[in-house]
């Protein structure tokens, strides 16, 4: 009867292991998926930086176009970037806020080199995605040329989909910028200028080429 009970008890011990490691497993696989699929819509923006800075006859794509605003970012960040947008940097630019390359961070650059895009342990329901490259490679053979750039992907689930919520490069000072701060600081400048020297909400839909 002892031995019974002592096999029994064995069995148990066992079972409850054996649970705990497929739990494990389950949660592990989870955080590796959704780490995963947090790097789409961060290739869907590289695939375009990239090929707008290969050189050729290609056009420009616009990374904040309407469809990438809509499947690619999160609802806040799209809207954070349309009430910026009515505030073009440029009136022959169309409905772009921005007057540089928000990805190279400058108004130019080479073709991107060793463009590289991982995915950080997600960190209460954010994702932090590294996309790192190399954007100045042919204006010269100094250490500053060569240097590595490094931009940081928010990325967020929303109706069952990743989507970029922020996009985080650092200013000339190396202090992390974040482009949602920069698009809300915009649109507050304008708010803050006398009336007679707002600039008027631009009503041109064509995509923006910083070139």
């Amino acid at each position: 009867m002892l031995c019974l009970l002592q096999r029994n008890h064995i069995m148990q011990k066992f079972a409850a292991s054996a649970l705990v490691f497929t739990l494990f497993q389950f949660s592990l696989g989870a955080h590796m998926a959704l780490a995963a699929d947090a790097t789409t819509p961060v290739k869907v923006i590289m695939d375009a930086t990239v090929s707008n800075w290969a050189g050729g006859d290609s056009d420009w794509q616009d990374i904040f176009g309407e469809d990438k605003l809509k499947d690619v970012y999160s609802k806040d960040f799209a809207a954070k970037y349309q009430a910026a947008a009515q505030f073009p940097a440029a009136d022959e630019d169309g409905i772009s806020p921005f007057d540089y390359d928000v990805i190279v961070n400058a108004q130019d650059a080479c073709p991107l080199e060793d463009v590289k895009i991982a995915a950080q342990p997600p960190k209460n329901n954010v994702t932090e995605v590294l996309a790192t490259f190399k954007k100045s490679t042919c204006m010269g053979s100094d250490a500053d040329y060569q240097k590595t750039t490094t931009v940081r992907f928010e990325v967020i689930q929303e109706g069952g989909r990743p989507v970029v919520d922020d996009i985080v490069t650092n200013d000339d000072n190396g202090n992390p910028s974040s482009l949602k701060s920069v698009m809300l600081d915009l649109v507050k400048q304008q708010q803050q200028q006398p009336v007679d020297q707002q600039q008027q909400p631009s009503d041109k839909a064509k995509p923006a080429n910083p070139q």
